[in-house]
C-alpha cells in the first residue's frame, strides 16, 4: 500500500462526503435557545403550523405557548405525522430521539427518527470497530447494509451502529445494536472499548445532518463469524488494514463505505498507525474527525 497516496485519496473522498453544506440555514429556536437548523424551504413549511411555531426573518421558534418538553414533544408529534403524509420524511421508525443541549441532558422535546434531519437537531449515535488481532495482522469486519435500508442502501458499514434512541444510554445502544446487526451476546459487547468521538455537520437529502459518534473498538475472537438477527445487514466482511483505508477512500460504487463509517474506521486507523503519522495528509485526515463546523451545532 501507498500509505500517501491512500491518504490522499481518503482525504479527497471525506472533503466531498462531508462537505460543509452549500445552502443557508436558519435556526430552530426554543426561547433563546437554538435547538436545530432548517433550509428555506423547510423553513417556510415548518411556519405554516400555526400555534406551534413563528417564523421571522431570524429563523423558526416554538411558540412560548409550548413551554415544556412534554408540551412540545407532543405539539411536534402532529407536525411530523403531517410531513410523513406529506412524503416529506424518510421512511417512519417509530422510535424518538431526545433533543437537548448535552448529551443525556434534559431534552427540549423529542422527535422522531425520521425527522431529526428534517429540523437539523443534533443526535448522537454509537459505533463499534469489530476487530480481529491475529497472529500477523489485525483485520476488520465490515458489514453490508441490507438493499432496502431507508438511508445509504446497499453500502458497506461498520460492524455495529446505530442512533442512541431517547432515554437510552451508548452502553444499552451498543448491545441492542451488537445483537441486532452481528449477532454479538451482551457478555461480548460490553467488552467494547471507548476510543473516541467523532462529528459530522453536512447536507443531506433529507436535511441537516448534525451528529455526534461514539466510537468504540471490540476485539473479536479469531473463529466470531457475523449473523444478522434483524434483516438490516445482507453480508459481512473481513478485511486487512491496508484494504479497509482503501475502501474508505472510494466515492461510489458497490463497495462504498458509508461516510459515517468511514470516519470511524478513519479514527482506528490514525490510532493504531495504519496511517503512519509521517502521513503528508493525516493532519488534514484528524481534522475532519472533530469539523470546526460541529461548533455550530445545538
Amino acid at each position: 500500500m501507498n500509505d500517501d497516496a491512500t491518504a490522499s485519496t481518503i482525504l479527497a473522498r471525506l472533503e466531498s462526503a462531508l462537505a460543509a453544506p452549500a445552502r443557508d440555514y436558519v435556526p430552530l429556536r426554543v426561547g433563546s435557545a437554538t435547538v436545530g437548523w432548517l433550509d428555506a424551504d423547510r423553513a417556510a413549511r415548518v411556519g405554516q403550523f400555526a400555534g406551534v411555531f413563528t417564523a421571522d426573518g431570524e429563523g423558526v421558534a416554538f411558540v412560548p405557548a409550548l413551554r415544556d418538553s412534554a408540551s412540545r414533544s407532543a405539539a411536534l408529534a402532529d407536525v411530523t405525522a403531517t410531513l410523513a403524509a406529506e412524503g416529506a420524511l424518510t421512511p417512519w421508525r417509530n422510535e424518538l430521539y431526545a433533543v437537548a443541549p448535552t448529551f443525556g441532558g434534559a431534552p427540549w422535546f423529542l422527535v422522531e427518527r425520521a425527522a431529526a434531519r428534517y429540523f437539523g437537531v443534533h443526535t448522537w449515535a454509537a459505533h463499534i470497530n469489530g476487530v480481529v488481532r491475529g497472529a500477523s495482522a489485525t483485520t476488520m469486519w465490515l458489514a453490508r447494509r441490507s438493499a432496502d435500508k431507508a438511508i445509504n442502501p446497499g453500502k458497506l458499514d461498520n460492524l455495529v451502529g446505530g442512533g442512541v434512541a431517547a432515554g437510552a444510554s451508548i452502553r444499552e445502544t451498543l448491545i441492542k445494536e451488537a445483537w441486532e446487526e452481528a449477532g454479538i451476546p451482551a457478555r461480548v459487547a460490553t467488552r467494547a472499548v471507548p476510543a473516541d468521538t467523532v462529528h459530522i455537520w453536512r447536507e443531506q437529502p433529507d436535511g441537516l445532518q448534525s451528529e455526534t459518534i461514539y466510537v468504540h473498538d471490540l476485539w473479536l475472537a479469531s473463529d466470531f463469524v457475523p449473523a444478522n438477527q434483524d434483516g438490516e445487514a445482507s453480508d459481512h466482511r473481513l478485511v486487512s488494514l491496508p484494504e479497509v483505508a482503501r475502501l474508505i477512500g472510494l466515492a461510489g460504487g458497490p463497495d462504498e463505505v458509508t461516510a459515517d463509517a468511514s470516519l470511524v474506521v478513519l479514527d482506528f486507523l490514525l490510532r493504531h498507525g495504519a496511517i503512519p503519522p509521517a502521513s503528508r495528509s493525516r493532519p488534514a485526515l484528524q481534522r475532519w474527525l472533530h469539523p470546526q463546523a460541529a461548533a455550530r451545532r445545538a
